[in-house]
């Protein structure tokens, strides 16, 4: 590469998703000198891989490949891959020659949010429990102006969790405003809240969302410059990578800047808290229904959870989500598996998009 014998006509192709670690001799002029940055593809770019997977399946006249497009956001060349698949395979296991609508609806949920446990025993108790955890996000998503449109909520275990609440928004996003982030944080605490107003005792359900608020927080005020601390940015990133890992934050700052900095924190994180604990105190009935249902039925749709919310307080939710999904197929198969938090019992867990 650029030594002392010519080569002409040679042209040298490399990839790497850490750029960030690459050696500056590398890509100094004469060498690696034209970078083409390969992103997440847009909803068009999602339609395009979308019709390149499904060159070789038959498909019914119901689907729509720019619907599935706009309904998955942030989706990555493998991930609409193997939503293809996933169709494909649903379709076939109760041998329909073409894949329609609802098996693309059912693989998109899968993705998404894992593999439906059926198998899993949970009792009674534990179903309660969940129902009010994911009822709390769900209620909180609804009556916060700058959240995602609700996609689902289901207390059916899911992956590693037992019941999840799912957002999607309706268009894609590249960067996130501090009332959306603000918004996000308040979504968050809403399982441990349902738990604490409608059940009288806290569980380890919540264990999860609270490792990311905290986390989203500390970003909030070392990272965005979005605290009452100011426009600044605390810590330089460090890091082993080399091995692989992530990079660190190295303290930059003195120690009463660090106690500044965890009071910051922990006043953004307990301000959410109180945010969403109104409003699950104030719409108590409306979180008591939307429990109730999803004991009976399993599974709600954005849809559902705004009719319930309209039914009982009266509040019409303005957002709607980018498509309305169809009800899980009856015969779609659940694989046996297990999670624990750090050896203690079972979580029920949430899925919130965090800024990057």
């Amino acid at each position: 590469m650029d030594g002392f014998e010519g080569n002409d006509g040679v042209i040298l192709v490399a990839a790497t998703n850490r750029p960030d670690v690459l050696d500056p001799a590398l890509l100094r002029p004469g060498r690696f000198d034209r970078r083409v940055v390969v992103d997440r593809p847009d909803v068009k770019g999602r339609e395009g891989i979308l019709k390149v997977h499904t060159r070789t399946i038959p498909m019914s006249d119901d689907v729509d490949l720019s619907v599935v497009a706009r309904g998955t956001p942030g989706f990555a060349g493998a991930d609409l891959a193997n939503l293809v698949n996933e169709a494909a395979l649903a379709a076939a296991r109760v041998d329909k020659k073409k894949v329609d609508m609802v098996d693309f609806n059912y693989a998109k949920d899968k993705v998404l949010m894992g593999a439906e446990r059926k198998s899993m025993v949970m009792s009674d108790e534990e179903k309660r429990v969940t129902a009010y955890h994911e009822g709390g996000h769900a209620l909180i998503a609804s009556f916060e102006e700058h959240t995602d449109p609700l996609h689902k909520v289901t207390i059916i275990p899911r992956g590693r969790a037992l019941g999840l609440t799912q957002q999607l928004p309706l268009e894609d996003k590249y960067t996130y405003s501090k009332e959306y982030i603000e918004a996000e944080l308040a979504v968050m605490m809403g399982g441990r809240l349902a738990e604490e107003v409608c059940i009288g005792r806290i569980t380890t359900g919540a264990s999860n969302d609270f490792e990311k608020a905290t986390e989203m927080a500390k970003r909030m005020v070392c990272e965005w410059g979005m605290s009452e601390l100011g426009p600044m940015s605390f810590g330089r990133p460090e890091g082993e990578v080399f091995l692989g890992r992530d990079f660190s934050r190295q303290p930059d700052y003195s120690e009463d800047t660090a106690r500044k900095i965890d009071d910051e924190v922990n006043r953004i994180v307990v301000a959410s808290y109180q945010r969403g604990k109104k409003i699950i105190i104030e719409h108590r009935a409306a979180l008591e229904e939307i429990a109730k249902v999803l004991l009976e039925k399993e599974s709600l749709d954005g849809e559902e959870i705004y009719a319930i919310i309209k039914r009982i307080t009266g509040h019409e939710v303005a957002k709607r989500p980018p498509v309305k999904p169809e009800p899980p197929k009856p015969t779609a198969p659940a694989t046996a598996a297990t999670r624990a938090d750090e050896g203690l019992a079972p979580a029920t867990g949430s899925l919130v998009p965090v800024p990057v």
